[in-house]
């Protein structure tokens, strides 16, 4: 009789990858909070793009570790594209090509609106009020809550987002609660704030839904200073993204412990068997770059040798994030691009050249003409 190998796990966080380093730093946070979870299981993480360690370097070293099944999940709060696609075509071809050593990689599900997630972003928003959670009020009608989504081309992820909204307006009893959007649905954040202004509510409190810094929470906060500049009548409150709040990491441990015991999806069927079912009946891009991360230095030496074209290619767009060329990242293509509230109001602030493309060239050339009459104002 052949001696049966031991199974030994593993713990995988999948993220997206951020160009800003403190974003980098902080989704260690969540492997770190996640040892004291699981303190005699190997934990490791990595990124889809533009950061290192990739998804692939981190598989690797569980492999290191002697480990045979890897239970991965998406750092993501909702089942976009990324968490959706991306992630589950990373792991799959992984397993494939460790098909001889027996490895088996379970994949779970995002974070989503976990009691535990919603608690976490209602501790945030009563820290940025200074309210003590035990001690809260019964409502602050006098307040009027924003709360910042990712946004994307996915309908259902969006929808979340203003799901969300309204169970923490149910909770905490604002005077009025809306949802606006960083990403490339409407209404986006500028323009979401100068509406809701209009409430004329003197306390506006912004609350992004995000688990970590980077461009997009920078640009979030810009947007609100811009605002709060022009209207020193009213109070905005800035509240702090999620980070590694303890309940924040509870939410994590759940969905790793739910795919750990095999509990089965609420939809039916997990994030992997959805996608091994649409890749099936052709209905997915792959776009096999994603994870193939490439350090800077190693990038100076593939040039020398012209290593990989894909690599450089994914390079030139890290570094410039040129819209004039095709990158091979991709997002989904999103039918109200040119939606006048939506990300057509972000043009000229470095939005992601897949998005860039979608649009028509009239919106294009009437958004050039707009940010060229506010430049010349600025300098009249």
């Amino acid at each position: 009789m052949s001696e049966q190998k031991i199974k030994k796990i593993g713990i995988m966080i999948c993220g997206h990858g951020s160009r800003d380093k403190d974003a980098e730093r902080e989704f260690a946070l969540v492997a770190a909070g996640l040892v004291a979870r699981f303190p005699d299981v190997p934990i490791e993480y990595g990124f889809l793009e533009f950061s290192a360690p990739n998804i692939h370097m981190g598989l690797n070293k569980l492999i290191e570790q002697g480990v045979t099944d890897i239970y991965a999940v998406p750092g993501m709060l909702f089942a976009a594209t990324h968490a959706r696609n991306d992630i589950p075509s990373v792991l799959l071809n992984f397993q494939k090509k460790h098909a001889n050593a027996a490895l088996k990689v379970h994949y779970g599900s995002e974070l989503g609106l976990h009691p535990a997630m919603i608690e976490a972003f209602e501790t945030r928003i009563y820290e940025s009020l200074n309210i003590d959670i035990k001690a809260a009020p019964e409502h602050l009608n006098d307040t009027l809550l924003v709360v910042v989504g990712r946004g994307t081309s996915d309908t259902l992820a969006n929808a979340e987002a203003a799901k969300l909204t309204r169970i923490v307006n149910e909770d905490m009893g604002f005077g009025w609660a809306d949802t606006v959007y960083s990403g490339v649905t409407y209404p986006s954040v500028g323009v979401g704030l100068e509406l809701l202004i209009k409430l004329g509510f003197k306390k506006i409190v912004v609350a992004p839904y995000f688990l970590f810094t980077g461009r997009l929470i920078k640009r979030i906060h810009a947007y609100v200073d811009k605002v709060a500049a022009e209207h020193p009548e009213i109070e905005f409150i800035k509240t702090p993204y999620l980070k590694d709040h303890h309940k924040v990491i509870d939410a994590f441990e759940v969905r790793l412990r739910e795919i750990m015991s095999d509990q089965p999806s609420s939809s039916g069927e997990t994030l992997m068997q959805s996608f091994e079912r649409r890749l099936a009946a052709g209905e997915i891009e792959i776009h096999h770059h994603h994870a193939e991360f490439v350090d800077p230095e190693e990038f100076s030496a593939e040039q020398d040798s012209s290593h990989s074209h894909e690599h450089s290619h994914d390079h030139a767009h890290q570094e410039s994030h040129d819209h004039s060329h095709d990158h091979g990242h991709s997002h989904g293509v999103y039918k109200h691009i040119a939606h006048p509230l939506g990300p057509r109001t972000m043009i000229g602030e470095n939005l992601c050249c897949c998005f860039m493309s979608q649009f028509p060239q009239q919106v294009l050339d009437d958004e050039s003409q707009k940010i060229a009459l506010i430049t010349k104002h600025a300098h009249d």
